[in-house]
Formats: structure tokens, sequence, C-alpha cells
């Protein structure tokens, strides 16, 4: 491309940016409601293939969107592209009447109803879960919870279990440790949960640099459609993260950063123990390089204790937390992980 015709693109993205109401396609892929309750809502991808049944699990406190996130650079629209049926699931905004619900919510009422939801609208078939972050962690606990559950396979995407290998927690943990929890106790009592302002400045710090560095990188990219339309679509995705209900996100806070139970592969609820020893399906463990907020070495972990699976693969990709799902380069490293493993698992025929 010439200098002339750069200048021209880039004078035209500009345009379309600050003017015309941006660059990126955000429509959400077409989808119909099939289930919904309590912080659950269920949806069927339109124009979906055949196969066995494909859900998308989100983690908590972050737009279900994470896997649509725009036209291009969308998870279910390649899936759905590649000939799956794919499903969603939504857990909807969290309200301050939420405040009560704890992790086990999630694992013994709003997954096993929507995989069994999935299972009934594709004809019974087994399901097969894709999911990111706190999302995988909390797939493989309901599968090791129920295992009569009709699950097929989990393939989880950034999902930690040791927090010693977040550098997010490191300098949190020996203060916590002294004041016995104290520290962050009190805020999210009163608050009933983590407000969705500290959740996006959470994710946001993971990525400082790339906060600071933002205008000068739009700036030196403008004629690049493809790289504005990508931040423009991860700003709409920060803008719209989610509360954490209080007693959810006080589990967390003692069991998985200070306790760091899940790095021995077991979580207590309330005297109620899970083992993910106890996962049988086979799973796919994905892990970004640059990723802040669940490093290589935190989900590495999880190999090691999945050791009663049928098969664990596990495999690294370039992008940070949100970039290792949803980022550029993940169309041709992770998707195809993605698409290798639901290949060997969930064979289209």
């Amino acid at each position: 491309m010439s200098v002339t015709e750069r200048l021209s693109t880039a004078t035209t993205n500009a345009l379309d940016m600050f003017l015309r109401g941006g660059v990126a396609d955000l429509r959400p892929m077409p989808r119909v409601l099939i289930d919904k309750g309590p912080n659950r809502s269920v949806y069927r991808f339109t124009g979906a293939g055949a196969g066995e049944p494909v859900l998308l699990v989100p983690p908590l406190a972050v737009p279900a969107f994470c896997f649509d996130l725009r036209r291009g650079c969308s998870l279910a629209e390649h899936l759905v592209d590649g000939g799956r049926r794919l499903y969603l699931v939504d857990y909807g905004n969290v309200r301050f009447s939420d405040r009560g619900l704890g992790l086990e919510h999630w694992i013994n009422e709003v997954l096993p109803r929507t995989i069994r939801a999935v299972s009934k609208d594709a004809g019974g078939a087994p399901v097969h879960l894709v999911s990111w972050c706190l999302g995988g962690i909390l797939s493989l606990l309901t599968h090791a919870d129920q295992p009569d559950l009709p699950v097929a396979s989990i393939a989880t995407v950034a999902a930690p279990i040791d927090m010693t290998a977040i550098p997010l927690v490191a300098p949190i943990k020996p203060l916590a440790d002294i004041t016995n929890g104290w520290i962050l106790t009190p805020v999210y009592r009163v608050l009933g949960g983590a407000p969705r302002a500290l959740v996006k400045r959470v994710f946001q710090l993971s990525a400082i640099d790339k906060v600071v560095t933002k205008p000068y990188a739009i700036v030196s990219h403008l004629d690049d459609r493809d790289f504005l339309a990508q931040i423009e679509a991860v700003d709409r995705f920060t803008d719209n993260m989610i509360a954490y209900p209080g007693r959810t996100f006080g589990q967390m806070y003692h069991r998985f950063f200070r306790s760091n139970d899940l790095s021995n592969g077991e979580v207590d609820f309330g005297g109620r123990r899970i083992s993910l020893r106890e996962v049988k399906a086979p799973v796919l463990v994905v892990a970004g390089t640059s990723d802040g907020i669940a490093p290589q070495r935190a989900v590495r972990r999880l190999v090691d204790v999945l050791e009663n699976a049928a098969k664990v693969r596990f495999e690294t990709a370039p992008g940070g937390h949100l970039g290792v799902l949803a980022g550029r380069r993940a169309r041709t490293t992770t998707w195809r992980y993605v698409d290798e493993f639901l290949d060997q698992h969930a064979p289209l025929g």
C-alpha cells in the first residue's frame, strides 16, 4: 500500500471512529432463547449445524459476549460457520439481592440446569463445554460434583487454579494473611459484592501497559481497520463488566486467593468438598503467553490435578487474558486448538 493510500485509509478510519459511530461490526450473532431461570438465559445460535451440542460457558462478572466480541473476531461466529450446534449461557446482571449467592449456586443449579436444557434441545445428546477463565473452573467443578450430567468434554481457556502464580495477587496476599482476610472483607460485605467498576479496573490493571500506550497505538495504526476494530470491541467489553455477588466474591477471596485451595485440586464449600480429580471427561487446557490474570503456571497446574480425566491436552497461545480467547491471533491458535479438540471428541460426521 502506497503512502497516499495509507493516508486515505487512515483518514476514512479516523472519520468512522470519531464521527460515524465506530469501525467495528458489533452485531451479535443471531440466537434464540431455549431456557430461562434464575441467573441463567440459555441461547441456541441460529444457523447452527449438526453434531453434538457445544455450550459456551463464560465466567462471572463479565458480559457473555466475550465469546462474540465482534464480527470477524468472534469464537461464536467461527464455531457456527464451522457447522457446530452452538449454545451460550448468559448469567445476566447481578443485583444487590443476589449478594447471598455463592459459587455453589452456579455449580448446583445454574450450570447443571443449563447443561440439561442444552442436551434436551439437542435431542438428548451429550454436551461439550467451551469455557473461559472462571467459567472453566466452574465447568470442571460442576462435572466433578455431578458426574451424571451429560458432559462429553471440557475445553478451558485461561482458567487459573494456582493463585500464587498470579502477579496481581502476590502483593495483596501477605497483608491479607496478617489481617486474617479483613483487608477486603468489610468492603464486599457492605457493598454486597465486588462492584462492576472495581472489576473493570482490575481487568485494566492486568494490561496497564496497553492502557498507557493505547493513544499512541491508535494513532500509529490508523490505517489498520482490523486493529482499530479490535480496540473498539475490547473497550465495549470492559465498559460492560458486571458485579460479583458478595458471597461468591468472598469465597473466591478466601478459598481461592488466600488459601489457594484449588491448586491442590480440591475446594470446600461449607463442608462439601469437590475434587477436580473426579473429572473423567477429556479436557483441553489453553493458557495465554502474556496473560497477567491467568499466567501459564497458574493454568498449567490443571494438568497435574486432572489426573483421572480421560485425556488432558495443554496448549499455549499468544495474548493476554481476553486476547487468548478473542484476540486477532486467537483465530489461528486458540480457535484451532478448540477445533481440533472438538473434531476429536465431537466429530461432525
